[in-house]
C-alpha cells in the first residue's frame, strides 16, 4: 500500500471543489487535520469563505469503548450556522463517526441550509452511511492502521500511517 502525496491529494480536492462550492460557503474544519485543510481551502477556492473550527470529541460515541481520551480544542464558529451553506472539512474519512459527531455539534449552533463534506483522503470502512461530496484521494488501508495527516513547522502537510488505537480494542 502506498499513500498519496498530501499536496497532490490537496490539489485534486481543490480541482473537484472549484466551481462546485457556493461562493459564500463557510468552511468548518474538524480538529486537527481538518482545521489545517479548511484554512488552505479557503485560500485556494474562489469566493468568500470564512473558516470556523469544530471539536466533536465529546460527541463521539466510540471514545469510551476504545479507551480513548479526547484531546480537547475550542469550537470556534465566527459566523451564523442558521441558514448557512457549510462545507465540513476533515483529513481522513473512515468510519464516519467523526463526521456524524461534527454534524451533531453544528446543529447545536443552528440549522444550516446544507452541509457538504470535503476530505483529503477517503479510506473506506464506513460504519455509518456517510459519504464525502469532495475527495482528494481514495485508498484502502488495513483496519489495524490509522492514516494520519501531519503538518511540519513550515506548514508542509504529509500523510503517514500508525498502528490504530482500536487494534487492541476489537
Amino acid at each position: 500500500m502506498s499513500l498519496p502525496d498530501a499536496d497532490v491529494a490537496f490539489s485534486e480536492l481543490v480541482l473537484r471543489m472549484r466551481g462546485a462550492v457556493a461562493f459564500d460557503a463557510k468552511f468548518v474544519g474538524i480538529y486537527t487535520g481538518g482545521a489545517w485543510l479548511a484554512e488552505r481551502l479557503a485560500e485556494a477556492i474562489p469566493g468568500n469563505h470564512p473558516v470556523g473550527y469544530i471539536d466533536a470529541s465529546f460527541y463521539r460515541d466510540d471514545y469510551a469503548r476504545k479507551g480513548l481520551k479526547p484531546e480537547v480544542h475550542s469550537t470556534r464558529l465566527p459566523f451564523e450556522i442558521e441558514g448557512a451553506r457549510i462545507v465540513l472539512v476533515d483529513d481522513v474519512l473512515y468510519t464516519g463517526r467523526s463526521v456524524r459527531a461534527a454534524i451533531n455539534e453544528l446543529f447545536d449552533y443552528g440549522r444550516p441550509a446544507c452541509i457538504e463534506l470535503a476530505v483529503l483522503v477517503d479510506r473506506g470502512g464506513r460504519e455509518l452511511p456517510i459519504e464525502a461530496t469532495y475527495v482528494g484521494a481514495r485508498l484502502v488501508v488495513a483496519r489495524d492502521l490509522s492514516v494520519v495527516l501531519t503538518r511540519a513547522a513550515d506548514g508542509t502537510l504529509s500523510l503517514g500511517t500508525e498502528p490504530s488505537a482500536e487494534a487492541g480494542h476489537a
